[in-house]
Parts: structure tokens; sequence; C-alpha cells
């Protein structure tokens, strides 16, 4: 047995869910930039759990539901008041994740239909659980979900307590789009592998969460925007890319491992971070952007990713930073869950092996004999 690291090349699963083909992204065979364009985030929910989009009237019962669902226990809020200052937001995501299962009567239920039931209430639940711990750590008040909108309106609501402006709940639910899925990344194969042990779908969700804090994954985006803050203005965008480029230091939100030809997630952001600036009079962040996927495109070849636009889109839509990566978890947890429904249709246990390239022949040595 060789080993391949990373697993680059290896196919480990078969999956009806979504595909990157030819560089072509799609959910369930349509493609990404028809649904970036054209769906809202309820309707792509719907079709990676269902294989299907939605009619009208199942639509409007995933709304009603994901309304009904949306607010959480109160003892989870009490307990995100317990949570130490300052502490990460991913971390925190994790725990609460972990925690909502106690409060599930159907947690340990495998049936399909319990299954889609809890698919569905993580998925009203984390933007509530995002905004409350934002507002508590400013020493506000969570705000109660409302029922009857869209998970982007909702969202943008319990953050600010205000009605969001309909560019903005546009530019949100697109992003939302963009994110639900994405064949088997890291955080899509930690979640398959815990359910396929027969693990409940909360300790699928909690170990995807896990995943996706790296920075290496979902965290790319935030380390996105803390190099827009290190460069500050766009005056300063060459001399700082130009001497990352010169130590041969990694450029965050470029290059991907299976993009050859560029992410096709990342001209949506880009279009959008234009939108925003525009909206809010201020192209910084986005004039920015474009000089420094000038710099790195043209010096190294490499394309930005999805994270890379994402990060000035978020700022502009007034979202802190470190709450960047818990947005993508909002998103992804529709793709996580409809892979965990997936897993477990036809499941079986993910076992791989090791190659090992250890010592051998080796022997017991008494205690006193060892030097």
């Amino acid at each position: 047995m060789t080993a391949t690291k990373g697993l680059e090349g290896i196919v480990a699963a078969s999956s009806s869910i979504s595909s990157i083909i030819d560089g072509v992204l799609t959910y369930r065979g349509i493609d990404i930039d028809e649904l970036a364009e054209k769906a809202t985030f309820e309707e792509v929910a719907y079709l990676l759990w269902h294989g299907k989009l939605p009619t009208q009237s199942e639509l409007d019962g995933l709304l009603a539901q994901l309304g009904e669902y949306a607010a959480v226990p109160e003892q989870v809020i009490a307990g995100l008041r317990l949570y130490p200052a300052g502490s990460n937001s991913m971390a925190a995501l994790r725990t609460v994740v972990s925690s909502l299962a106690l409060y599930d009567e159907e947690a340990q239920d495998m049936s399909r239909e319990a299954n889609v039931r809890k698919a569905v209430k993580l998925q009203a639940q984390l933007p509530t659980v995002v905004a409350a711990f934002a507002r508590i750590r400013q020493g506000k008040e969570p705000i109660a979900p409302k029922k009857g909108v869209p998970i982007a309106h909702n969202f943008l609501y319990m953050l600010t307590g205000e009605e969001p402006a309909a560019v903005a709940v546009e530019a949100l639910n697109k992003a939302l789009v963009l994110h639900a899925d994405h064949e088997l990344n890291a955080s899509t194969f930690a979640a398959r592998v815990t359910v396929a042990t027969l693990s409940d779908i909360y300790s699928g969700v909690t170990s995807a969460i896990g995943a996706l804090k790296g920075p290496l994954h979902g965290g790319a985006n935030e380390a996105v925007m803390v190099m827009l803050d290190e460069i500050g203005s766009v005056a300063n965008v060459e001399p700082y890319i130009q001497a990352k480029l010169d130590r041969k230091d990694k450029v965050m939100g470029f290059g991907h491992r299976v993009y050859k030809n560029g992410d096709p997630r990342a001209k949506h952001l880009q279009a959008m971070s234009r939108q925003l600036g525009e909206l809010n009079g201020d192209m910084k962040l986005y004039d920015m952007s474009v000089k420094i996927e000038d710099l790195v495109t043209g010096q190294k070849g490499l394309k930005p990713n999805v994270d890379f636009y994402s990060a000035s889109c978020y700022t502009m839509l007034g979202i802190p930073r470190d709450l960047f990566t818990p947005l993508f978890a909002i998103s992804r947890v529709s793709g996580w869950t409809a892979h965990i429904l997936e897993q477990l249709a036809d499941n079986r246990l993910i076992r791989p092996r090791a190659e090992y390239v250890g010592p051998v022949g080796q022997h017991y040595v008494p205690i006193a004999q060892r030097g």
C-alpha cells in the first residue's frame, strides 16, 4: 500500500449531490451560475436534500418549517452568555451545535424522516445561534427570529436589529447559494466519516464545523480580510503583495486543489463586491481586491477562489470578520446534511488504511536497560 498525501485524486465516495467536472460546479446537475442568478437559498437547500427543485407548495412548506424551528432553546442562549469574553466564534458554534442535540427528542432517531426534520432544524437554528453569539458578546440582547422571511433576511435582521436593505438580502442570498455545497471537501468528508459509524446528525455537523474552522478551509475568508486590513489602501497593495510573492508566502484566497482554471463561484462574489461598494459609496475594498488579483494572477497564474471576494462582500454587509466562517457554516449545513442523508441511505463504515513508515523489528526493552 502506498499513501496519497491529502487523499488528492482519490475517489472516496459516490454522490449525486454536487459535482465538479471540467471546472464546472453543479448542484444536482444544475450549473452554479444558473442557481446563483435565479435561485433562493431555500430552493437550493431543498434541492440538495431532496434531489429536485421544490414546487411552490413544497417551498412554502419548507419556509414554514424553517420559521417554526428557528428559535433555539433558552438553555442554549443561557450557555452562550457564559462563554468567556473573546471566545472563538467557530469554537462557540461547534459547542452550541453539539448541545442542540440534548434538546432534540429525535436526536437519536436514525430514520430518514427524522433526519430530514433535523436537517431543517439545523438549517433554521444556525443563523439564530450565530446572530445571538454576536449580540451577546457586544452586551446586547439576542433578537428573536422572524417567521415568514428568508434566511438571508432573518440573519441580517437578527444581527443588527434593523430591517435589511433589499440589495443586502439579495447579496447574502447569493453568497449562501454559492457556499451551499462543494463535493467532497474536508468538512463534508468529516461529516460523512462521523455518521458512517451510525453516530447522529448533530455529531456529523459538529465534526464538519471542526473541519471548517481551519484557515485552509472555511477560515480562509477571514484570513483574506486580515490581509486587506493590513494593506490598508490601494497604494499599499503592490509593495505588500510583491513582498509576499518574493518571499514565496501564500496569498490567501487564491488557488484551489480541484480548479485549474479558476473557481466558478468567484466571479459572482466579485460582482457582488463591486455592487456593494457602489451602494456604500466606498470602493476601497473592491479596488484593493482587484489590484491584488491582477498581481497574483499575473505573476503566479493563480486565480481567486470563493474566499477571496467573499471577504470584502461580508465586510460591506456589516458582518464582523470573525463571523465570516460561521456564516459559511450557515450555508454549508445544507450541503453537510444532504451528504449525511446520502451517506446513511447506503452506509458503509469509512475506514481507510495507512502506509506504515515507522521502524520494524523492534523489541521490548526492560526499563532498567533503557538509555
